[in-house]
């Protein structure tokens, strides 16, 4: 064991800051349904799949399809516009706010991070930032957007990398942090 004489980081002491998960009985319930419908290998129909997320507080615009085995933290933390692909496997750990625009795509395995913690404080509390993918915004297969990130229209995160800044729009950006690349070209 390492041990220092240094103050340091006190777990026992954690607390969870600004965090705010909802009313307890809807925190209770959506861990099953998260689990056995969201989080499942089942290809569950996406109309069932909106339809629980909206009664949990979701708003969720036409057309969403979402993948088996999705993890959704809070749904009532979540805004999806319309004609949203979210892949398989991905995880929106939305502790804050995450709002969608409309056709924004999320590939598989990619993690929408809304909390961390401040390595500041002894109590190790939460720091949390929403996340915002405007319009048309692409974030690549196991890719991340860390808290407080907004992806302007049209930007696109390339796989494996890690948005830890604001994405401009209409620009590509890559690696770990994601840098800029080049401009994104859509072509009728």
């Amino acid at each position: 064991m390492i041990t220092s004489n240094l103050i340091a980081t006190d777990l026992s002491k954690f607390n969870i800051g600004d965090y705010n998960g909802g009313t307890k009985w809807k925190i209770v319930l959506w861990y099953p349904i998260n689990y056995f419908i969201f989080n499942s290998s089942i290809p569950w129909p996406n109309s069932f799949k909106s339809w629980l997320l909206r009664l949990f507080g979701a708003s969720i615009g036409t057309g969403l399809i979402i993948k088996p085995r999705v993890i959704i933290k809070n749904p009532q933390k979540l805004a999806i516009g319309d004609n949203c692909w979210i892949g398989e496997a991905v995880w929106i750990d939305n502790l804050d706010e995450v709002t969608l625009g409309n056709n924004v795509c999320i590939s598989q395995g990619a993690m929408l991070l809304t909390g961390n913690h401040d390595y500041n404080k002894l109590d190790f509390p939460y720091r949390l930032g929403a996340i915002i993918l405007e319009d048309g915004v692409w974030v690549g297969a196991k890719s991340v957007v860390c808290p407080g990130v907004t992806c302007l229209s049209h930007a696109i995160l390339t796989v494996n990398s890690v948005a830890t800044k604001n994405l401009e729009p209409r620009k590509i950006y890559s690696g770990n942090p994601a840098v800029y690349i080049r401009d994104r070209k859509i072509i009728n």
